[in-house]
């Protein structure tokens, strides 16, 4: 019986295949074949491959063995000895004394061998802190000066005693120094306060971060500060002293603005124009700012570049003490040009008995004048501070030399 269903009309059935008596023994033998690639795969390996290889021998960690033990520091003194062959012979200790203010005295007396060399201490001169409660009142924007109800003055409390050296004669040239631009950069600020001999006046700017404290530092040091007021120049605003500056035609006269940079610290004796060609020659504003500072018992100190000042024509009339620079040491900021103001800085104060420099705070600047201003002593000249050299009385009657103290 046929299947109708499985196969198709007019074909037969298909004839089962005959089995080859070989294809068993094939299977067998790929399947062992298969089962011994397999071993190899798995059983372990040569680890490099048949490349050349070595066996290091490691040996176990041994600690290094302790380092011997240092001798006991010895205590700091203010002294270092020096042995001979380590510093010049004595033609040139005075030159070591006079560029870097420290003194070189032999050990054991003169036939010794042995040098120190000893930092002189500091002339122990020691200013008020500020703020002094008694020269101080609260302002809108902060602290600022005044004349206490004792008649107390900023300009006396503030002020730097004049202190000479006892090899100072009396009546002797004065030469006071004036670096200002101080605060704005903090390298230069620290400079010109560690570096610059304690009797260098510094005019710090209104703009700097931390005025307070580094004000405080620097007459921690000794230092006389003054207070940099920007005032409007010719070109203004193009060439803009920055915010607040004192201008020509303000409605009150400038006085909020003045107020506003008097209040950015305390402590100073004095203030000190920053640029102001056209403020200095407009004699209705400059009269109202310089009256606000004789009202608040300071000094004012003209730069000395605008010829137009009328700074020194109306201090007076308020019975302001002021002074004006006579030499920018810096004006050109080379070695030469420097060193070429500096002497006709000391010219004048041999000629008219007192002289006033300036120069901004710069690392050029502040190494030349640290150095001039270390050798006056030697030449039989004075450092004095700015208040110990103006030149108008005060409205008490008082002297505006600060004295000369031995």
């Amino acid at each position: 019986m046929t299947d109708e269903l499985n196969q198709p009309l007019g074909r037969e059935a298909p004839r089962p295949a005959k089995r080859e008596p070989g294809r068993p023994l094939a299977f067998a033998i790929g399947a062992l074949l298969a089962a011994g690639a397999g071993a190899l795969y798995v059983l372990p390996r040569e680890p490099f491959g048949g490349e050349p290889y070595a066996i290091a021998r490691i040996e176990p960690y041994k600690p290094p063995e302790p380092a011997p033990a240092l001798p006991p520091a010895q205590p700091q003194t203010a002294a270092v000895e020096q042995t001979q062959g380590q510093l010049p012979d004595d033609s040139g200790i005075s030159e070591i004394e006079q560029l870097s203010g420290v003194k070189v005295t032999r050990h054991g007396g003169e036939g010794s061998t042995a040098r120190i060399i000893r930092v002189e201490p500091a002339s122990g001169v020691r200013l008020t802190p500020a703020p002094d409660r008694r020269v101080t009142e609260k302002g809108p924007y902060g602290l600022l000066p005044k004349i206490g109800v004792d008649g107390a003055r900023p300009m006396d409390v503030y002020s730097r005693p004049f202190v000479t050296a006892t090899t100072i004669k009396p009546g002797a040239p004065r030469i006071a120094l004036v670096v200002g631009g101080v605060g704005l950069n903090a390298q230069s600020s620290l400079e010109a306060i560690d570096q610059l001999p304690e009797g260098v006046t510094l005019a710090f700017a209104p703009y700097g971060a931390n005025l307070d404290r580094l004000v405080a530092q620097a007459r921690a040091r000794g230092h006389e500060a003054l207070l940099q007021a920007p005032m409007e120049p010719f070109d203004y605003p193009q060439n803009n002293p920055g915010p607040h500056t004192l201008v020509t035609g303000a409605q009150d006269g400038g006085l909020d603005d003045l107020r506003w940079l008097m209040s950015r610290f305390t402590g100073y004796a004095g203030v000190m124009n920053y640029l102001g060609g056209r403020f200095m020659a407009d004699e209705t504003a400059l009269y109202g700012a310089l009256s606000e500072m004789a009202q608040r018992g300071l000094f004012f100190l003209d730069d000395g570049a605008s010829p137009q000042s009328l700074a020194g024509k109306l201090a007076p009339k308020l019975s302001l003490a002021n002074a004006k620079v006579d030499v920018a040491i810096d004006q050109r900021n080379t070695p030469q040009s420097m060193d070429a103001a500096l002497s006709q800085l000391e010219a004048t104060a041999r000629d008219k008995g007192a002289a006033i420099g300036f120069a901004s705070a710069t690392p050029a600047a502040i190494a030349r004048v640290a150095r001039f201003a270390r050798d006056l002593e030697r030449r039989g000249i004075a450092l004095a501070p700015v208040s110990a050299v103006l030149s108008q009385k005060t409205s008490n009657g008082a002297a505006a030399d600060m004295g000369h103290i031995r």
